[in-house]
């Protein structure tokens, strides 16, 4: 079998959440034994020729193609322009090697060109496509994001249109899906995955409870609404809160038991800080499927999450609390009732956390379900 993999760029040398995602696919399925021919760029001063991120016997099933991402006048929309331009470069070394493809598997808006050439009626395999988590369709956290949403609509949900399969993580973002005008049968449901290396096997309790927040400063990562909340809890509770990510210091709350970070790269760093907490706070106000909570949820640790992509096909009431997103007064609730959680519960729930993962998101196990159902659409449209 051989993909075409389509991508944004791959971790390290693009950073993202999309570009870890496409990290990990082209690995697992290399692991697998199935062909992968790779479209990326790079973003960073790392070498990218050599692929130092994936093993010997990987690199035998990638064959990396490295792109240049065109780059515009900053102007509203520019990113869009951008993209289409990609995917025009994209469409230009795939071209004349669709027929050695079983499945294209395009990330974003990387197979624009190739879905608009095939609409006029170019021979070519399946293409699927995964937006993620169909942000710019959720909730807005302001009207200026309101406006930046606004922008993707319309190309995004052409693009859903005309592929001939669009990937889901589940739940929320399959019901966005269907919203824009897709039947059931071309929505293929795959959740997001992780290591085993991830995995916690000495989970621990703290008796001053441990929370922890990892993202960036977005508004839409409810920064805002989690300094409200801590704000009006640092006066009345014993808790320790850890914040992994460039929040600026305008930002920041002065408390000596609010501990700022800043951005670490390094993964063992963050799978320290979390591996000695207990809980990990993510009140955003659109997400996917977001790796922080898989993280976390694999470092052994509950969950208190905003309800939004397919946040709840990972957290419940047996390993956390789902919340309903832009809510100061139900997050710092739910915040306090975890510190006063007793040390069984908290352990109840942590456990949980691991067991979820096993269960269903290790990549292992998610690179089988990609494969299986991925030579079933293939056959079925051939």
């Amino acid at each position: 079998m051989k993909i075409a993999l389509l991508t944004d760029g791959i971790s390290p040398y693009v950073i993202g959440g999309m570009q870890r995602h496409s990290f990990y696919l082209a690995k697992y399925l290399a692991k697998n034994e199935v062909y992968v021919d790779l479209f990326h760029f790079n973003n960073s001063d790392l070498e990218i020729n050599d692929l130092e991120c994936f093993t010997l016997d990987e690199k035998k099933y990638i064959n990396s193609i490295v792109l240049n991402f065109p780059s515009f006048i900053n102007f509203p929309g520019h990113y869009i322009r951008e993209s289409y331009t990609y995917s025009e470069i994209i469409f230009d070394h795939l071209q004349n090697n669709l027929s050695d493809y079983d499945f294209i598997y395009a990330k974003g808006f990387t197979a624009w060109k190739l879905i608009e050439k095939k609409k006029k009626g170019l021979k070519c395999p399946p293409i699927g496509v995964n937006f993620h988590g169909y942000e710019m369709f959720q909730k807005s956290a302001d009207l200026k994001s309101f406006f930046q949403q606004i922008i993707f609509r319309k190309p995004v949900k052409w693009i859903t249109q005309n592929a001939d399969f669009v990937f889901s993580y589940g739940k929320g973002i399959t019901q966005i899906i269907i919203e824009l005008g897709l039947s059931q049968s071309k929505i293929i449901e795959i959740p997001t995955g992780i290591e085993d290396s991830w995995l916690n096997n000495t989970i621990s309790i703290n008796k001053v409870r441990h929370f922890v927040f990892v993202g960036r400063f977005e508004r839409r990562k409810g920064i805002q609404e989690l300094n409200a909340a801590l704000i009006n809890i640092a006066q009345k509770h014993q808790f320790v809160f850890e914040i992994i990510g460039d929040i600026p210091l305008r930002e920041r709350i002065i408390h000596n038991n609010i501990i700022y970070h800043g951005e670490i790269r390094e993964i063992s760093r963050i799978q320290t800080i979390l591996k000695n907490s207990d809980f990990l706070i993510c009140p955003s106000h659109s997400e996917g499927m977001p790796n922080v909570i898989m993280e976390a949820m694999a470092s052994g640790l509950a969950i208190i999450a905003s309800g939004v992509g397919a946040v709840s096909d990972m957290v419940d009431a047996s390993n956390g609390k789902v919340i309903i997103p832009g809510n100061v007064y139900l997050l710092q609730s739910a915040i306090e009732e975890s510190i006063e959680l007793s040390d069984e519960d908290v352990l109840k729930m942590k456990l949980s956390s691991i067991e979820k993962v096993k269960n269903r998101f290790l990549w292992k196990n998610v690179i089988s379900l990609l494969i299986e159902k991925v030579k079933v659409d293939e056959r079925l449209h051939s």
